[in-house]
């Protein structure tokens, strides 16, 4: 497959539509995933998809072949989310400086080897939409797609230490939010109670 698309690739550097049309066809199903996982939501996933591929078309001819043309895809699509989210959200974002702690990689320092597995699905996907737009494409690569922080780096374009930077920044965040998830669960427990139905069962003889 590498081969074919490779050649694909040069033909589309030509000004071959039908070859363009064939790397679209063949890399779409991976480019929504990953456009979906960054926003959590189809319809978003499917608009930074068409502007993914419509940027690609657009620079196509000046792709040089120094990483694999689905790294190069991935991290169109991974800009195009991040400014969709941030144009979407409206907020800004903070730098990230590179002298920052460097992420804690133990299994047990990620939130997602401290909940359970029944509910881990929804609250990380709620977790995930509350980071910024640059600190989920990190943890998305890293934790779903098993990338390494050099691969990661070479996906979105920057240092490895910035993705590692990141990273940290992302875990920290998750947990931050489920943490604070976990404490407006536990305060609804306790301000609701027991619903009347079990305590009329517990008080009955």
């Amino acid at each position: 497959m590498g081969q074919d698309i490779a050649q694909l690739v040069a033909e589309a550097r030509e000004g071959n539509d039908r070859a363009f049309e064939e790397i679209v066809r063949r890399t779409y199903a991976d480019t929504y995933l990953l456009a979906f996982r960054l926003t959590g939501n189809p319809d978003d996933a499917n608009d930074v998809v068409q502007e993914t591929y419509l940027r690609a078309h657009r620079s196509i001819d000046r792709f040089r072949g120094d990483a694999q043309f689905t790294t190069w895809l991935y991290r169109i699509t991974s800009n195009c989310a991040s400014t969709f989210l941030g144009r979407r959200n409206r907020q800004g974002h903070d730098p990230l400086p590179d002298d920052s702690p460097i992420a804690d990689s133990r299994p047990q320092s990620d939130p997602s080897h401290r909940l359970d597995l029944g509910d881990l699905r929804g609250q990380l996907v709620e977790a995930l939409r509350a980071l910024p737009p640059k600190l989920c494409a990190v943890v998305i690569l890293r934790d779903i797609y098993d990338l390494s922080h050099d691969a990661i780096a070479e996906e979105l374009g920057i240092t490895t230490s910035a993705a590692k930077v990141r990273l940290h920044r992302a875990r920290k965040g998750l947990r931050e939010i489920l943490r604070r998830s976990e404490a407006q669960a536990e305060e609804r427990d306790v301000v609701d109670g027991p619903s009347s139905e079990t305590a009329h069962s517990e008080a009955a003889p």
